[in-house]
C-alpha cells in the first residue's frame, strides 16, 4: 500500500517509522529532512548518465537504463540497510519534487508488504514550507536576546537557562561554530546554508511561539551560515539580558572554552592569520608569537582587548537594540554561577518587567 502525504506538521513525520531520502549522495548533503536516512536509487553518477539521455538521447533509453539501476540499488538497499526491518514496517520516501525516483521505490517496497509514505511534492515541499517560514513571514518572534562581550559564557549560561525549562535556540550549536575566527570544529564541519534553515525551521516548529525564546546574541552570519531574515528582524528588535565580566575572568574562561584552539598551534595561528585584514603586521606579529609560544591566557587577553571588544561595541552602536531586560554583572565564569543566572534568567522571563543590575 502507497499512501500520498502531503502534512509534513511534525506529528504527522513523527508517525513513520523512518525517513528516506531516495536523492543521490550530493542532494542529501545540502538539505535534507530533519532525521532522514539517505539509500538513494541512482547515485549521482548514474542520475547524471540518465538526465544526459533524457535531453540529448531518448526518454526511452533514459527510463530503461534508470530503471535498471533504480531496481539494482533498491535490492542492495533491502539486503543491507533494511535487511531488519520488520514485516509491519511504516517508513515514508521522498525525492526531489514526489515523482518517479519515490515511486519505484515505494512500489518495491509495498509488494515486500510494507506501508509506505509517499512525500507530496517531496523535498521541495520541505523547502518551501522551511523558506515561507524562515524568510517570507514577518509574523514577529518572542526572541529575548542574550548579550555579551566575547568570553562572557554566554553558550554556557544559554544551556543552564534550558535546564531551568526557558526555551532556547542554540544557533551556534545548530551552525557547528562559534561565531568567531576561531569558531570552527575541525571534525565536524558546518551545515550547508539550506540545512542550517532546516535546523532551524525544525527546532521552531517544536517551541511554543506564545512564550520568550532565548537566543544568543550573534551577527548575522555565524561562519559561513547566515540568520534567515525573520529570526535576524527578531533579534534586532528583541529585549536585552546582557552579561558583563572582568577582562581576566574571560581570559580564563576562553581557555577552558577553546580546548581544540590551544591543544593545536596550528589551528591557533591559523586563526590569527585570518584577522590579517583588520590589524597592523607588528600585531599579527605579536599575537603569532604568543600562540607560538602557547601563551593562550595572554593572547586571549590581548584579543579580547585589542579585537573583540572593540568589534563589539561598533556592533552595538551600529545596530538596532531592543530594551534592556536585565543586566548581570559575573565575577567568576563557573558552573555554579551560571546556574544562578539561569535561575534569574528563568524569573525574568515570567516576569517580564525590568529586573535591573545584579551582581552574582
Amino acid at each position: 500500500m502507497i499512501e500520498a502525504v502531503s502534512n509534513i506538521g511534525a506529528d504527522s513525520l513523527s508517525r513513520f517509522d523512518e525517513i528516506i531520502d531516495v536523492r543521490s549522495p550530493s542532494e542529501f548533503a545540502t538539505d535534507r529532512l530533519p532525521g532522514a536516512i539517505n539509500l538513494p536509487v541512482l547515485d549521482d553518477s548514474e542520475r547524471a548518465e540518465v538526465g544526459t539521455i533524457y535531453k540529448q538521447e531518448s526518454r526511452f533509453k533514459a527510463r530503461r537504463i534508470g530503471a535498471a539501476y533504480v531496481a539494482r540499488n533498491v535490492a542492495r538497499h533491502l539486503e543491507t540497510a533494511l535487511s531488519d526491518r520488520p514485516n509491519d514496517f511504516h517508513p515514508l520516501l521522498y525525492c526531489w519534487r514526489g515523482g518517479m525516483r519515490s515511486n519505484a521505490m515505494a512500489t518495491i517496497f509495498s509488494q515486500v508488504g510494507w506501508r509506505c509514505g509517499v512525500l507530496e511534492g517531496g523535498y521541495k515541499t520541505w523547502r518551501r514550507a522551511a523558506t515561507a517560514a524562515l524568510r517570507n513571514s514577518e509574523d514577529p518572534l518572542p526572541v529575548v536576546l542574550l548579550d555579551g562581550q566575547t568570553g562572557v559564557a554566554k553558550s554556557d549560561i544559554l544551556r543552564a537557562a534550558k535546564k531551568e525549562g526557558v526555551q532556547i535556540l542554540d544557533l551556534e550549536a545548530l551552525a557547528r561554530h562559534r561565531g568567531s575566527v576561531f569558531g570552527g570544529y575541525d571534525n565536524d564541519p558546518q551545515p550547508e546554508q539550506k540545512y542550517f534553515e532546516t535546523l532551524l525551521f525544525d527546532r521552531l516548529r517544536q517551541l511554543d511561539l506564545t512564550k520568550p525564546i532565548l537566543v544568543e546574541a550573534e551577527s548575522n552570519r555565524i561562519g559561513r551560515c547566515e540568520v534567515p531574515q525573520r529570526l535576524w528582524t527578531a533579534m534586532r528588535d528583541a529585549p536585552r539580558i546582557t552579561i558583563t565580566a572582568p577582562l581576566e575572568a574571560r581570559a580564563d574562561y576562553l581557555l577552558t572554552a577553546y580546548p581544540d584552539i590551544t591543544g593545536d598551534k596550528a589551528a591557533a595561528l591559523a586563526a590569527v592569520e585570518r584577522l590579517k585584514p583588520f590589524h597592523s603586521k607588528e600585531t599579527i606579529a605579536e599575537w603569532s608569537a604568543l600562540a607560538e609560544n602557547a601563551q593562550w591566557r595572554a593572547l586571549a587577553a590581548d584579543l579580547m582587548r585589542a579585537h573583540y571588544d572593540p568589534a563589539y561595541e561598533r556592533s552595538r552602536q551600529r545596530g538596532r537594540c531592543g530594551a534592556p531586560l536585565a543586566a548581570f554583572s559575573l565575577d567568576a565564569l563557573d558552573g555554579a554561577t551560571f546556574e544562578r543566572v539561569a535561575k534569574e534568567i528563568a524569573s525574568a522571563l515570567l516576569s517580564p518587567q525590568p529586573q535591573g543590575n545584579r551582581t552574582l
